[in-house]
């Protein structure tokens, strides 16, 4: 496990990238595999019914069997769609088996748009989020973007948030033992891996 504490921010963010990068193709697909395990039993994610998941990209874990198996059980799959430039935020849009999906400005696949099929964060149960580095009490390191945080802002500002929970992929080897977080960084509820779930804990536990 990385100590956070001894990189700044760009350098901890190059080393869990390059991390998941070194992964081969073998491990890529056990991990993906690892993760379906994890959570297509699980309580919540059988609970739910609107889910929001990702395409991986840059060696991110890959939750494609996730978003297949939740197909089969008839749930509602959104991904996310970046809002038109300049704005930074993204948009929930809700996809099908089959649809054709183009790249964005950061080369990642996403759906054409479609105001009707869009909903609001609120709106989600799951919302499953990629991430670059993570630790045991809820903190998340993303790429550096903001879109998520951004994106998901408003959560913050309801006293009584309890859905969507927001849910952390990782592999393992992106575990940090403490990240330093800003009242702007979303909170996970937990991360799951390839190998086991962190619910968020305490501080002071």
């Amino acid at each position: 496990m990385i100590s956070a504490g001894t990189l700044s921010r760009p350098a901890l963010r190059r080393q869990l990238r390059q991390a998941r990068r070194n992964l081969s193709p073998t491990e890529q697909r056990l991990a993906a595999r690892a993760l379906y395990r994890q959570l297509a039993q699980h309580p919540l994610f059988r609970r739910a019914r609107s889910i929001a998941l990702y395409l991986p990209n840059d060696g991110e874990i890959d939750p494609g069997l996730l978003l297949q198996e939740a197909w089969r059980r008839g749930k509602s799959v959104y991904i996310p769609r970046l809002a038109r430039w300049p704005s930074t935020h993204m948009l929930f849009q809700r996809i099908s088996p089959g649809e054709t999906l183009k790249p964005n400005r950061f080369r990642i696949a996403e759906p054409t748009a479609n105001r009707a099929r869009q909903r609001s964060c609120r709106a989600l149960d799951l919302i499953f989020l990629p991430l670059v580095g993570f630790d045991e009490f809820g903190g998340r390191l993303g790429m550096g973007g903001g879109f998520y945080d951004r994106s998901l802002a408003s959560l913050l500002r309801r006293k009584d948030w309890r859905t969507p929970l927001l849910i952390g992929l990782a592999h393992e080897c992106q575990k940090v033992d403490r990240l330093a977080v800003s009242r702007l960084d979303m909170p996970l509820a937990a991360c799951v891996t390839d190998r086991r779930w962190y619910r968020a804990r305490q501080a002071d536990q």
